[in-house]
């Protein structure tokens, strides 16, 4: 029967998901036997990253992997999350910011912050990168990073729908090259990711009620690709 290929997304996720099961067990467990073992598959999580096109030696992966390895709850490993806002205004537009560091264009995002839910990040990533308040309406999405081909790193992204409520548009000086509001029909490039959240991002803006999006379970996820 014929196979698939095997992509650089299904490498980087099963070296990550490797990775993860190793650190975790490595922070979990004190015999020597076991922790050889987890120290074994994280060589192996490192030459199937490295053979997906990482740029690092295999050897100083795993040492620094082995370098966030925690004890006990801290050290199970779980997925970063970011938290996004999509920002509409009253004419239907679209709040989008454009990375100091990238020059693509997206909506306000950032990691999310201990201390605060993932609705107040939210409306405190608008506020920091483009000057504009908001009020937090519903949650419009959660991504799988790695699934969805954003990340190389195991990630998920929630997506909460805002009102623009005030302010002045004024683009963070370290962060954002600069920011505005967009019409449907008028967004700026390059633009990341438009295909997976731009239908369902002007879709709720225009007041259409949907349930949130989220990837679908897979029966077999290590054999399902992407």
């Amino acid at each position: 029967m014929d196979r698939e290929p095997v992509s650089e997304a299904d490498l980087l996720r099963w070296s990550e998901a490797l990775a993860g099961i190793a650190r975790t067990g490595l922070g979990f467990s004190d015999n020597t036997y076991e922790r050889e073992r987890f120290e074994e598959i994280l060589a192996v999580a490192a030459d199937i990253r490295h053979a997906a096109g990482h740029p690092f030696d295999p050897a100083q992966l795993v040492v620094e992997w082995m370098k966030s390895v925690g004890s006990g709850v801290p050290g199970y490993v779980t997925p970063k999350v970011a938290v996004g806002a999509v920002v509409g205004d009253d004419q239907g537009r679209l709040l989008l910011v454009q990375r100091a560091d990238s020059g693509v264009w997206l909506y306000p995002t950032g990691w999310a912050d201990i201390g605060y839910s993932p609705a107040e990040v939210a409306r405190k990533e608008v506020h920091e990168e483009t000057g504009i308040e908001c009020e937090v309406e519903r949650l419009l999405a959660v991504f799988d990073g790695m699934r969805q081909g954003f990340s190389r790193i195991p990630l998920y992204s929630l997506v909460f729908l805002c009102r623009a409520t005030g302010g002045d548009l004024a683009a963070h000086p370290l962060e954002c090259a600069d920011v505005g509001w967009f019409a449907a029909d008028a967004l700026p490039t390059p633009l990341a990711g438009h295909d997976r959240w731009g239908e369902l991002a002007f879709a709720a803006i225009g007041g259409e009620v949907r349930p949130t999006w989220f990837d679908q379970p897979r029966d077999a996820p290590w054999r399902t690709p992407g």
